[in-house]
């Protein structure tokens, strides 16, 4: 289980994501708030990282990086307006995660492919599987 560090960090990264076309719109915003609950944040805390970030914090693993990246994919889709400007800051944020770049490529990509952009884990796993085999 990630540590509070760990936890504020992640959603620090996606509010900052959010905000790289000068608004965060409402489904975005609500979103957000579903992660911050997912991990445990509450409100206050939540509230706090649209103020000022956290520090950033690597996700340690290769899963949990991967994961992030889901998220982040997920986030960019949530109002249905993929806006070049998110694809290069996803692409970057995945490119200082480690991810491989081509695994990253696949995966915006094939997004278009799904209703609303959203990458199954099963095939995020996969394409990301064939990148480290």
């Amino acid at each position: 289980m990630a540590t509070e560090k760990e936890k504020l960090s992640i959603l620090s990264e996606m509010i900052e994501f959010a905000k790289v076309d000068g608004q965060i719109k409402e489904l975005e915003f609500n979103f957000l708030l579903g992660v911050a609950e997912q991990l445990g944040v509450d409100r206050e805390k939540f509230n706090s990282l649209f103020i000022s970030d956290a520090e950033y914090v690597v996700p340690k693993s290769q899963a949990e990086r991967i994961l992030q990246f889901h998220r982040l994919v997920l986030l960019m889709n949530v109002d249905q307006e993929k806006k070049d400007l998110e694809v290069t800051k996803i692409h970057n944020i995945g490119l200082g995660m480690g991810l491989p770049p081509m695994a990253i490529h696949r995966v915006l990509a094939v997004m278009d492919d799904y209703p609303g952009g959203v990458v199954p884990p099963k095939v995020l796993i996969d394409i990301f599987k064939v990148h480290y085999n």
